[in-house]
């Protein structure tokens, strides 16, 4: 039986983080992947072709509404599969590039699915029906989340999906039901605006995207609305009906939804079905997420939980982050724990959203005097030229520490711009709302917002 310092489940962007991190650090790693390439659904199914989909929706929307292409407007429909395909050869770039990481920290990949016998010892299961234990010193789960899935509904039906099994549709839907407004069902809701679709959106909650500051969800509801979107909020599931040529959403209000596809995007569900947690005395929660500490230690101390496995926020880019944080502390004990108020958000909406640090409703509740300040993209030279005006950037700050509390970001390129502001937010030396107006911005670019929205906000200190 092969014997290791640590030994990964799963190679999504958690499970890489632990492994490249540990096996940096000198340990002797191993990690196990019951799909056929690494990468996770992050690489294949979720995340990369999902963005994929979304450039190429976001490219379409610009060419026909671009006036110099006006003379080509009536070539530029594409269909749903076709735009699909763009995807592949980005799919397999980062697979292979992630496949080489593995490689080049020689670090092995079993390949097979995992199941615990103890709280050291893990047994692979191949396609095969072949077998192998690996013992290992230390043990982190990375097996990430699929898409929850209700009993009451038939998702073998082909018009019935959910964020995965959507980017197999082979059809070209003109009516589309989002079931879910979460960050997945506004990112769809955009791809399929932008495909020229009628989308209705189906929001169990009072608003979009709450854990968000006020004034973006509000932005970005008006801009759902001008594309088109119907936004129903606070509704919940009846049943569906389905019919020979479309479905029909019965909600629990009385409300029916006629649509050519229903796309189910509310709630994951952690995979941890099939490990055999009960070997080692672990118990997840009804979506099977495991809690875990600050260090992201579970209730057994050897054992790590890091990504969509232990719940919010459920980021690619958090969970990479939570995988060399677990690495970090099982290598060195005393390490210091993540700082998860420092990571950014990032949602692919059209136009994107990304923001960092506290909202303007949790400094008010917790009674900490601040400012606003704020820069409208119509107003910057370089979105004038790009043509993409829609957007804003407002910085929160301490009005008299003058601390960067929090970078709120709503356009073209939010998710670019919003670390710069995590940077100073980051730093002990420079994280004062000055460095922005003392600092100087390449013009015309994007990032000179941050001078703007810096003089707007030290404008109103009284």
């Amino acid at each position: 039986m092969d014997s290791h310092d640590v030994l990964v489940i799963g190679t999504g962007p958690a499970g890489e983080g632990a492994a490249m991190m540990a096996a940096k650090s000198g340990r002797h790693v191993a990690v196990i992947e019951r799909f056929a390439e690494v990468g996770g659904g992050c690489t294949h199914w979720a995340t990369i072709p999902s963005k994929a989909l979304r450039q190429a929706a976001r490219t379409l929307r610009a060419a026909r509404d671009n006036p110099l292409l006006a003379p080509l407007r009536a070539q530029l429909n594409i269909d749903y599969p076709t735009l699909l395909s763009s995807a592949s050869s980005v799919i397999d770039a980062q697979a292979s590039m992630r496949r080489r990481f593995y490689e080049r920290n020689r670090v092995p990949v079993l390949a097979g699915a995992a199941c615990f016998v103890d709280a050291h010892t893990v047994e692979v299961r191949n396609e095969h029906g072949g077998t192998e234990r690996v013992r290992a010193d230390n043990i982190v789960i990375a097996t990430g989340s699929r898409p929850y899935h209700p009993p009451e509904l038939d998702f073998s039906h082909p018009r019935v999906r959910d964020s995965d099994s959507i980017l197999r549709y082979e059809g070209n839907p003109f009516v589309v039901a989002i079931f879910g407004a979460g960050v997945i069902g506004c990112e769809y809701a955009s791809i399929f605006l932008s495909l020229g679709c009628k989308v209705t959106l189906v929001n169990t909650q009072q608003r979009l995207l709450s854990f968000l500051d006020d004034e973006i969800t509000e932005a970005l509801s008006y801009h759902l609305h001008e594309q088109g979107c119907v936004t129903h909020h606070h509704e919940q599931f009846a049943r569906l009906q389905t019919r020979d040529a479309d479905l029909v959403l019965e909600l629990v209000s009385g409300r029916r939804i006629r649509c050519d596809l229903l796309l189910w995007a509310n709630g994951r569900t952690g995979n941890t079905d099939g490990l055999n947690l009960e070997a080692v005395g672990l118990t997840p929660n009804s979506r099977g997420q495991l809690p875990v500490n600050a260090h992201f230690q579970t209730g057994v101390p050897n054992i790590y939980a890091v990504g969509d496995v232990c719940g919010p926020p459920a980021l690619a880019s958090a969970a990479y982050v939570q995988g060399c944080r677990a690495a970090l502390h099982l290598i060195d004990p005393a390490s210091a724990a993540a700082h998860p108020e420092l990571i950014p958000s990032g949602i692919y909406t059209l136009p994107e959203i990304s923001s960092v640090g506290l909202t303007e409703r949790e400094l008010i509740e917790q009674r900490i005097p601040y400012e606003v300040g704020r820069a409208s993209f119509k107003n910057l030279a370089r979105a004038q030229l790009s043509n993409e005006r829609i957007g804003m950037l407002k910085l929160l700050f301490h009005t008299q520490t003058l601390r960067v509390l929090g970078v709120h970001c709503f356009g073209d390129g939010a998710a670019e711009i919003v670390h710069i502001g995590q940077t100073v937010m980051a730093s002990n030396d420079i994280n004062n709302v000055r460095f922005f107006t003392e600092t100087t911005f390449n013009y015309p670019t994007m990032a000179e917002a941050y001078r703007v929205a810096a003089y707007n906000g030290l404008n109103r200190l009284t």
